[in-house]
């Protein structure tokens, strides 16, 4: 694709968010920011959320880690989708009961002051490396796409994405991301459906012949049964209902956007919605990952191979097809796709992360309008900084971002998991001042127990270790639970 090509479709695509911008910021209140004045149709806020939820690491990981571990990921989304039962029916009417802005408040209320700070501490952690692995991956296409051909450094492409997104966001915040990820959410599944149409007509192809070469390659394993791999059915299923209910339900970035709903109903039938267009998108890109490496198989394009025979930098499969191999109108919906997933993959991760700082920490509900819009400019800038900087430190990674996600995941949300699901299954009072102890002691446990099952028999956690996190959490607040003491 020609340099002016791909500076016309990115110029383009910030213009048209902008436009947004515009017309979702006039009658806008103190709150818009981190409400949305609770008026987003539900239907927009599902389909805008399966952007947020896809991001780049869905368009572009997902069908590269086919080559390694086939569609085994899929036994994870099935676990994703009861994972949004418990959210629909617990979680939201619990939200929507307390009318709170911020999820963490929750703690405040059931355990105390420690434990609240605790919690949103948590996913400040959590969701600054979550955004900036995600926009890392972006950010990497982008870099090969358009910046290196024009000289500009790595560095300063994070650098002006990160503007960009605070020139749209930093008035209304939520407000117009609920809009503007229902156009990313648009993009995103475009670019995949017209890179499977171009894959399909490139190998003469019918549409019953493709979903036959899909069924039929070596690559389309479902489920793995083999008890000691991290891809284990039981293990992918039961993680998969765990980090669904912590990186969604528990999550200040994706339940920000539901709770900005009319109420509880609408809110509901949102998550029901998004969470079977997730699993549907999900699978579409499984399915896309196999055409892709039937169609490099087909052409003689090969990826580096590791020395237990693996493939490495999987992530660069579908850009460099795309980009290179697939057409004009398959490389402009896959660069629409992605700087789509640049976007949405750190817009609403900085509102949400600003929300929750700003909520929890300087208690920003008791300003005046002109402190408020000042704490949240400075909350905004200094968030973009640190994921800029985590962006950087992991700027050299191999391998396929999403897995890199869901392990760091298992670590950071699980005390997180472990807290609410204690919170709210049990009436059992804590110590508050030592819950920060518990939390930071149940991950570094996690770490040592998954290294030595796997150094001493073999047994591979994978992305249970979220349940071992969670599991621990709640026996150290047992520990530190208060006694009742019964008056006579």
């Amino acid at each position: 694709m020609s340099l002016y090509l791909v500076f016309s479709v990115i110029a383009a695509y910030f213009i048209l968010l902008m436009v947004i911008s515009y017309f979702t910021s006039r009658n806008s209140s103190d709150e818009s920011f981190f409400t949305g004045d609770r008026e987003s149709p539900w239907f927009l806020v599902a389909f805008g959320m399966v952007g947020a939820g896809l991001s780049g690491v869905t368009f572009v990981s997902v069908p590269g880690m086919v080559g390694n571990n086939f569609l085994f990921f899929f036994q994870f989304v099935l676990g994703n989708v009861v994972g949004y039962l418990f959210i629909t029916f617990v979680l939201v009417p619990l939200y929507y009961r307390m009318r709170l802005v911020s999820i963490y408040s929750y703690l405040n209320e059931r355990f105390g002051r420690y434990t609240y700070k605790t919690g949103s501490l948590i996913f400040l952690i959590s969701q600054s490396f979550g955004a900036a692995l995600r926009l890392l991956l972006a950010a990497k296409i982008l870099q090969f796409a358009f910046f290196d051909r024009v000289g500009i450094p790595f560095f300063i492409t994070v650098i002006i994405i990160l503007l960009l997104v605070w020139l749209y966001t930093n008035k209304t915040g939520i407000k117009t991301i609920v809009w503007t990820d229902t156009m990313q959410t648009m993009f995103l599944i475009t670019g995949a459906v017209v890179t499977i149409y171009s894959i399909t007509q490139s190998l003469d192809l019918s549409f019953a012949g493709s979903i036959r070469a899909v069924t039929e390659h070596e690559y389309f394993q479902v489920f793995s049964w083999d008890g000691q791999s991290g891809n284990n059915f039981y293990k992918q299923f039961i993680a998969g209902i765990l980090i669904a209910i912590a990186m969604m339900g528990l999550d200040q970035n994706m339940m920000q956007k539901t709770l900005t709903c009319k109420n509880q109903w609408d809110a509901q039938k949102n998550t029901l919605t998004y969470s079977m267009i997730l699993a549907a998108t999900q699978f579409l890109f499984l399915g896309l990952g196999v055409l892709l490496y039937i169609y490099a198989e087909n052409n003689g394009i090969t990826l580096p191979v590791g020395p237990e025979g693996q493939f490495l930098d999987t992530d660069t499969l579908f850009p460099a097809l795309a980009l290179n191999h697939l057409g004009l109108v398959a490389g402009i919906s896959f660069l629409l796709g992605i700087i789509a997933a640049s976007f949405s993959s750190v817009d609403s991760a900085l509102t949400a992360l600003t929300t929750s700082f700003t909520y929890d920490f300087l208690d920003i509900s008791k300003k005046t309008g002109n402190e408020k819009k000042k704490y949240k400019n400075w909350v905004l800038i200094g968030f973009s900084v640190v994921l800029f900087l985590i962006i950087m430190a992991f700027s050299e990674s191999r391998g396929d971002v999403i897995s890199l996600i869901f392990n760091v995941a298992g670590y950071t949300y699980g005390p997180l998991l472990g807290l609410f699901l204690f919170g709210m299954f049990t009436t059992v009072k804590t110590k508050d001042r030592f819950v920060p102890m518990v939390c930071i002691s149940a991950p570094v446990l996690t770490y040592f127990l998954s290294w030595y099952c796997a150094s001493k028999f073999d047994f591979n956690f994978g992305f249970i270790s979220i349940a071992v996190n969670g599991t621990l959490t709640i026996l150290g607040l047992l520990l530190i639970r208060r006694k009742v003491i019964i008056e006579s």
